[in-house]
């Protein structure tokens, strides 16, 4: 509810800025006022006559009401006597006052929705609360204004609409791991439904997705169960190619008494080799190696340099 409220205040707050802009005068219409006021005023002191004074207000009035100026990026809505005339601007443009009407200028620059479709269900049935934002662009003003009422409105309601049914036909992973594709479903689902109206939605991103608490801390446990389970079967995999590997070595020393000797000396040195390190050596391992009647445990320490 308070994503609907916030679209609603904002769509009055611009119906507000738009009347206040069509009541005021423009800059220009209100300096021709003063001009024309400046200019009667020699020839009504010269000629003592009020007249002057009283057609430069005439004139002025006229003028701050008839001159009309558009930004770059705006076009101005003539109405005639309420019916479509034409399309003004940008710049200086004239009307003629009380017959002639500004029914709106339209920006014709790219522009920015913010929509949020709350506690809305995807197909596997999960509640999720996604922002999304739509940039779109009025580029026949004539069709915006003539074939719907208020375009804003439904731009920013048919993408909350939009939005609402596309998560619906997809599952929880896919709106997580594949934003961009339903970014392009929305583009191309809004694209069709506005291009009558004379408006291109150009993209829709997926801002954000919002899952429940729990369900988060539910999935965050299976990610976790699922990375232990691969490190057991790594693991394992591991201990089995390393026994494939003693037993071949197994193979090559059994038939060569000499190599399996050499071997064992090596690894004793590796492990006695740093300073203080203690060996203990199984007696069967001291037979094999043929070093006679030596104890079981073996302690060398390097002699100091």
């Amino acid at each position: 509810m308070s994503g609907c409220n916030t679209i609603v205040q904002e769509i009055r707050d611009r119906r507000e800025r738009i009347r206040e802009k069509r009541a005021q005068a423009s800059p220009v219409g209100a300096a021709v006022f003063v001009l024309c006021i400046v200019a009667a005023v020699p020839f009504t002191v010269l000629y003592d006559q009020p007249a002057f004074m009283i057609a430069g207000i005439l004139a002025g009035m006229y003028f701050l009401f008839a001159i009309k100026v558009a930004k770059q990026w705006e076009k101005a809505v003539l109405l005639r006597l309420g019916r479509y005339k034409g399309l003004r601007g940008p710049g200086l443009f004239m009307i003629v006052p009380v017959i002639d009407s500004i029914g709106r200028f339209v920006d014709q620059r790219v522009r920015v929705t913010d929509v949020t479709a709350e506690s809305a269900l995807t197909r596997d049935t999960v509640p999720v609360n996604v922002d999304a934002i739509v940039f779109w662009v009025v580029w026949n003003v004539e069709k915006a204004l003539l074939e719907v009422a208020d375009f804003d409105k439904a731009i920013t309601l048919s993408a909350q609409t939009a939005l609402r049914e596309s998560i619906g036909r997809h599952e929880l992973a896919q709106m997580i791991t594949e934003r961009e594709t339903l970014g392009h479903e929305l583009q191309r689902i809004l694209d069709e439904k506005t291009n009558p109206w004379g408006i291109t939605v150009h993209s829709v991103e997926i801002r954000d997705v919002h899952i429940p608490q729990a369900l988060e801390d539910a999935m965050s446990r299976q990610a976790q169960a699922e990375r232990e389970r691969q490190a057991r079967i790594i693991l394992g995999t591991a201990e089995t190619e390393i026994a494939e590997k003693f037993n071949k070595a197994s193979a090559v020393y059994v038939n060569n008494p000499t190599a399996l000797h050499l071997r064992a000396m090596n690894m004793l040195y590796e492990a006695i080799k740093e300073k203080g390190s203690m060996v203990i050596v199984p007696s069967s391992a001291v037979e094999t190696m043929g070093l006679g009647g030596l104890l079981g445990t073996t302690s060398l320490n390097r002699p100091p340099q």
